[in-house]
């Protein structure tokens, strides 16, 4: 049987602002396998982000429960969820959230040194010359373009070797040519390392690789396209 490696069970979200209550997510239920590549998909509003904050311990449900491997992470403290963050997760963020006042390498380097890794630098070093940014190793945010920036992030996500990787609309703010190179980098990567990909997207190119795509629209659960 295989392992489900990510559960969530009857997830509501509602934001109150002042006297008005949103509704950001109704009732969502689902399963995913460990190693599967889950694409969600939905228009602009239809609460992917939201989603993906709440299944990878970003943020709170208002109501229902995720299991991440097994374990009821809802209602974790701060520090309970920090290791799990750092080791058993990673995020690749839209936005890069590089820190400025570290170069790509020390970026990168950075989760590893959070658990003493001895081995950080070395495992920094081979990501880096997976993605091909192995020659920028010494530049700063600043001086990196965006598909450059989002390469490092990705290595960042990965040097734990985590279970899972969440990405939130990973090539919104790259032109068509790096949007393609993080596709396939992307891609190229979940089959290598055999980790659980779950990844929001208006993307069709990331849609069209994936196992399984989950719909969401107005914050509820649509017909998903199951692949063989």
């Amino acid at each position: 049987m295989t392992e489900i490696i990510l559960e969530t069970r009857h997830l509501t979200k509602i934001y109150t602002i002042g006297e008005r209550r949103e509704h950001i997510l109704h009732d969502i239920s689902l399963q995913v396998p460990a190693g599967e590549f889950v694409v969600i998909s939905g228009s602009s509003g239809s609460g992917k982000t939201t989603l993906l904050s709440l299944l990878s311990g970003l943020d709170r449900p208002t109501s229902g429960r995720i299991f991440l491997a097994g374990r009821d992470i809802t209602e974790l403290s701060e520090d309970q969820l920090a290791p799990i963050r750092n080791v058993e997760t990673g995020f690749v963020f839209q936005a890069f959230h590089l820190i400025p006042s570290l170069n790509a390498m020390e970026n990168v380097m950075f989760p590893a040194e959070l658990r003493r890794d001895k081995a950080a630098a070395g495992k920094a070093e081979a990501l880096l010359r997976r993605v091909g940014v192995w020659e920028r190793r010494a530049n700063f945010p600043q001086q990196l373009s965006g598909g450059e920036k989002q390469r490092v992030a990705i290595c960042r996500a990965l040097i734990n070797d985590p279970k899972i990787v969440f990405a939130d609309e990973p090539t919104g703010n790259l032109d068509s040519e790096n949007s393609k190179g993080i596709v396939e980098l992307l891609t190229g990567l979940h089959r290598e390392r055999g980790a659980t990909l779950i990844l929001a997207t208006h993307s069709p190119e990331m849609a069209a690789r994936a196992d399984r795509v989950i719909v969401l629209c107005d914050g509820r659960l649509g017909e998903g396209t199951e692949k063989s």
